[in-house]
């Protein structure tokens, strides 16, 4: 539903969806920087986010920049071209929100939240000790 609702915002931009979700993620996330970090919080391939990425830098809407202390560490900076783009994608998330939460209480969405983290935390408990049998 999200992409669907996003395309017309590529069209108008010019962007694929990754480019999108990258320019999205990098706005909603920050100090999550990389594109190892997009990759694995987003779920997404590695090669798509590296062609998504070079695809932003050439279009002048990214730039990366070496990390001072780990300089394998390339980190990704969205430029003042994509506030425009950000600001429309801002409204479409928010429609996108309204339409998920319709009929669902606020409190049943405080109890969703808590127990969506209860759960994000069992699996990383889980893979932090190993148990994936």
């Amino acid at each position: 539903l999200y992409d669907n609702m996003l395309k017309p915002i590529c069209e108008k931009y010019q962007l694929t969806l990754i480019e999108a979700n990258i320019i999205s993620f990098l706005y909603h996330n920050p100090g999550k920087d990389t594109a190892k970090e997009i990759v694995e919080i987003r779920m997404l391939s590695k090669g798509n986010v590296s062609q998504a990425v070079e695809a932003l830098i050439q279009k002048s809407l990214l730039k990366r920049y070496q990390d001072t202390r780990d300089r394998r560490k390339i980190h990704l900076l969205l430029q003042p071209e994509t506030k425009v783009i950000t600001q429309a994608m801002e409204i479409v998330h928010q429609k996108f929100l309204q339409t998920l939460f319709q009929e669902i209480s606020p409190e049943e969405q405080i109890l969703l939240f808590q127990l969506n983290q209860t759960m994000k935390k069992n699996a990383e408990t889980a893979l932090q000790r190993g148990n994936l049998s």
